[in-house]
């Protein structure tokens, strides 16, 4: 008598057999491109509201996100800074991403001195290129 395999099998597929395995490589170089390409959105730790300009223009690639609150706290990703430590967490920052720029999202009740330090910041860090996140009107 012969005996039948349950888990396994002659190894030929059976005749009208759909073979995954061509299909599922396929699926995980797909899956393996989309991550590699994304971009994913900085995100400063608080909501702040940004004033209003008509000449806004969109920034391309932002690599360093920096917010004032209203109260001019300085927040930069997700963490409360010091106007002390921010130099260094922009340095941090830049090392990182050396090609990306500052975008300092200050809302629109903080002062002008707290957005200066901000800027002056990351221009001792060596960033020349710092923008304004304002809405477009």
């Amino acid at each position: 008598m012969r005996r039948l395999r349950i888990f396994g099998g002659t190894g030929a597929p059976a005749p009208g057999a759909i073979d995954l395995a061509p299909m599922l490589d396929v699926v995980f170089i797909l899956l393996i491109f989309f991550i590699v390409t994304a971009s994913f959105v900085a995100d400063t730790g608080i909501q702040v509201e940004r004033p209003v300009a008509a000449t806004a223009e969109t920034a391309r690639s932002v690599r360093i996100l920096v917010a004032v609150a209203a109260d001019d706290r300085i927040w930069i990703d997700g963490h409360h800074t010091d106007a002390h430590r921010l130099r260094l967490r922009i340095e941090a920052l830049r090392a990182e991403n050396p090609h990306g720029t500052l975008v300092v999202q200050a809302d629109a009740h903080s002062s002008a001195a707290a957005v200066a330090s901000v800027l002056d910041a990351a221009r001792a860090a060596g960033i020349a290129d710092a923008a304004l996140s304002v809405q477009r009107k």
